[in-house]
């Protein structure tokens, strides 16, 4: 059978069959528990597969199918897949690689000036030169004042002449005059307003090379998640992103496991806002231009554990605005460039309260092992080996900035030439 064919009739069934078979296998609480672990399982690849293509397009037949029937698996062959747009999750699928055989690599970047305002609440843009926007292809559109959460990925829907339509509208006014503009970046893998899904056995590509506009992890990653609740990352690398390496936001209970991350552009392992309980654990971090493991606002009871955090350009771990009750043990934090831990300058109510920090080494960082900065209460470090080991690097093994609170201190070794700083007194 021809691969065309295949996806024409996989498109018929999904249109055709989604609605019924989905009914049950999409509910939380289904009949029984045939209808609460779906069983359809597609394989997709360059070649020798129920849908065969080199592409974002042919991951995306799969995963749509796959999804739409209530869920079950996406197996990816070895191979290199060219992304033009992000692979787009859905709940209740698992799309599984070959391991680092299964590549998706991202397209280079192409970049034009707006040609007109991109007003708030406009699913559209005028582009100035639209040469390599292509219909179906992902675009992010920012401004210098506007980015972060301000900005908007979305996929490109329509076309007359430099006018397109997109998937999702503006979050804020873009506007000429504060240099808007789009370019063709996206996150490789993406998940928008779902839950259960999970990312197994791959790797990222991100081409840093040929993509030049840095976007943050708010709106962008190698593999990023929005409301992505109880999602599973596993066994993924992710490699020369233009940004972040593990992005979520407001996505709760992820797990990010046995993931590795090298060479991006921002923070390489980076729990978003307002993501409630996320689990990082026996990651690697290594030799991104920003913090390791990052902890943005309103990081809760989250675990991070096992992890490897080594010559990173920021700190190896960050916490900070309302990231409260985390616990951090058993990591290992070597030779980065602004500190080994540092918990972030924040007034009281926002501040990392009772954070647990034990049985971790940190070793070699720049200027300290832990700074406890900021109005933190109830911090716990204990169990550490902080040391500098000849580097002459990491010269405070902790420092205690002068609005802390109380910071208990319990069987820890350390090695410094000051062992602790503490500014309250």
């Amino acid at each position: 059978m021809k691969p065309t064919r295949i996806l024409f009739v996989l498109g018929a069934l999904h249109l055709v069959g989604a609605p019924v078979l989905a009914d049950q296998a999409g509910r939380r609480y289904a009949e029984n528990e045939l209808h609460a672990r779906p069983a359809i399982r597609i394989r997709v690849g360059v070649a020798d597969a129920d849908i065969v293509g080199p592409d974002n397009r042919a991951l995306q037949a799969a995963v749509d199918y796959v999804g739409g029937l209530g869920g079950g698996v996406v197996e990816i062959g070895p191979g290199e897949y060219l992304m033009r747009d992000s692979l787009h999750l859905r709940s209740r699928v698992t799309v599984r690689g070959a391991g680092s055989a299964t590549v998706l690599r991202k397209e280079r970047e192409d970049r034009s000036p707006l040609a007109a305002d991109a007003d708030f609440g406009e699913a559209a843009i005028t582009l100035q030169d639209p040469e390599g926007f292509e219909l179906g292809g992902g675009v992010y559109v920012a401004s210098k004042s506007h980015r972060g959460f301000l900005a908007v990925c979305a996929t490109l829907l329509n076309r007359r002449e430099n006018y397109f339509t997109l998937s999702r509208a503006m979050n804020a006014d873009l506007m000429m005059a504060d240099g808007g503009f789009a370019a063709t970046v996206f996150p490789v893998i993406s998940g928008y307003n779902l839950e259960d899904a999970v990312v197994e056995n791959l790797r990222i590509d991100g081409n840093r090379a040929e993509n030049p506009t840095r976007a943050d992890g708010c709106r962008t990653a190698g593999i990023f998640l929005y409301r992505g609740d109880h999602s599973v990352i596993r066994h993924c690398e992710v490699r020369d992103y233009n940004g972040d390496g593990i992005s979520f936001q407001q996505s709760n209970d992820v797990t990010v496991e046995g993931c590795t991350v090298e060479h991006c552009a921002g923070f390489g392992l980076h729990p978003g806002s307002g993501s409630q309980r996320p689990t990082v654990r026996n990651c690697r971090a290594v030799a991104n231009d920003d913090d390791g493991l990052f902890f943005c606002w309103r990081v809760r009871g989250g675990i991070a554990e096992g992890n490897w955090l080594e010559g990173n350009g920021g700190h190896g771990i960050s916490l900070g605005h309302k990231d409260s009750d985390d616990v951090v043990r058993g990591n290992t934090i070597v030779g980065n460039g602004r500190g080994g831990v540092f918990w972030r300058a924040e007034a009281e109510p926002m501040a990392a309260h009772r954070t647990i920090f034990e049985n971790n080494v940190v070793r070699d960082n720049e200027g300290y092992g832990l700074f406890v900065d900021g109005a933190t209460q109830g911090t716990v470090i204990r169990g550490n080996t902080i040391e500098d080991s000849g580097s002459g690097r990491q010269t405070v093994g902790i420092r205690v900035g002068k609005h802390a609170g109380e910071v208990v201190l319990e069987q820890n070794t350390i090695k410094a030439q000051q062992d602790l700083v503490d500014e309250r007194k």
